[in-house]
């Protein structure tokens, strides 16, 4: 009985602890759908209407009604984000209807960059860049703390020169 208990401990001890992406990646994404839809609406209504007749300028609620649906699949996507830290690697696990998952290997790693663009920057967000040596299995990570990505980049970063040094 006793046996049974510290196998589940021990089991529980080698799952990956996972950490998701901070809402203002969400809310970046979303005001930027917020104003492309109202470009898109303005080109939709505008140019039908004047071209062809005011009828026409109901084109502009197509890309309103896009928006809306595109509103609930980037909550959904930004949920889907999340990365682990684990002793070895690193995992990052994404996407909704194509789950896909990343594992880099922390000797494997060549570059960690941490980026911020201007709105990034404004919405307190960076993104963390993993280059390794096979272009196909750079990672990335965006809408990270910007402490976080810095203190990530850190520890990848020491990880990485510790597990190459054994190659």
């Amino acid at each position: 009985m006793e046996t049974g208990s510290l196998e589940g401990t021990g089991a529980a001890a080698d799952q990956p602890v996972w950490r998701g992406l901070r809402p203002g990646l969400l809310r970046v994404r979303r005001l930027l759908l917020v104003v492309w839809t109202g470009v898109l609406a303005v080109a939709a209504g505008l140019l039908p209407g004047l071209l062809a007749g005011p009828a026409w300028a109901l084109c502009a609620l197509l890309p309103a009604v896009f928006a809306a649906w595109c509103w609930r699949l980037l909550g959904h996507n930004w949920r889907s984000w999340r990365y682990a830290e684990r002793a070895d690697d690193l995992l990052i696990s994404r996407g909704v209807l194509w789950r896909e998952e990343t594992v880099v290997p922390y000797g494997r790693m060549q570059l960690v960059e941490v980026t911020s663009g201007p709105l990034e920057r404004r919405f307190g967000l960076a993104t963390v860049q993993l280059h390794t040596a096979a272009a196909a299995t750079d990672a990335t990570i965006p809408g990270l703390d910007p402490a976080e990505a810095e203190r990530l980049r850190d520890r990848l970063t020491e990880l990485g020169q510790a597990r190459s040094a054994g190659l």
